[in-house]
């Protein structure tokens, strides 16, 4: 048989909320109207638009906040984060915190948040971990990392040290919908270890 020819049909895509949805996924575009299909082929095998990537290489933009500041850093070429430097001299008790401040200021790729994430070393030779992670894409204050000590001894943070690793993270921004009720699932409300019960 000969090539296969798929009818014209206009749809209309909705959104979550029941309203038209202008912005769609390249891989979700309805296919034109006459596509030509060997016979036989399957539509996996069909050839798909390309993916929609940003024009050119995404930034981390940053601006130093004064002299004491050291810019990010990288271990290596595919490390997941950028190391933060603290901009001061900290003393951190045991069992304390401090906010440690790196007098940067940065500006996130659209679309990403910044997560604050501990370096490995620190928390496996001192036990210092890293709290309140999160740098919304529309922040542009001096970013501070909360440093909280868990180990027996005074830790101290000198300036220039590396304190943590800021990783840039794709996120959504959902609308809110309130409803009756949602719908049931397997779990249903286990939660606080109950999927490891027998």
């Amino acid at each position: 048989m000969g090539a296969v020819s798929r009818a014209c049909r206009t749809t209309s895509r909705r959104g979550p909320l029941g309203r038209p949805s202008a912005l769609l996924h390249a891989s979700h575009r309805e296919m034109p109207c006459s596509e030509a299909v060997p016979a036989g082929v399957s539509p996996s095998k069909r050839a798909r638009p390309a993916e929609q990537e940003p024009e050119g290489p995404v930034r981390l933009r940053f601006a130093r906040l004064s002299e004491h500041a050291t810019a990010p850093s990288k271990g290596s070429a595919r490390a997941a984060g950028y190391d933060l430097y603290s901009a001061y001299d900290y003393t951190i008790p045991a069992m304390e915190k401090a906010l440690v401040k790196t007098d940067i200021q940065i500006s996130l790729p659209p679309g990403c948040y910044g997560r604050v994430a501990p370096r490995s070393g620190l928390a496996a030779k001192h036990f210092i971990d890293v709290g309140a992670g999160v740098i919304d894409e529309d922040y542009r204050g001096n970013v501070g990392v909360v440093l909280f000590n868990f180990g027996k001894e005074t830790f101290e943070v000198k300036k220039g040290d590396r304190i943590a690793q800021l990783i840039c993270e794709r996120v959504f921004y959902p609308e809110l919908e309130e409803v009756q009720g949602l719908d049931d699932t397997e779990r249903g409300a286990g939660g606080f270890g109950s999927t490891g019960q027998n």
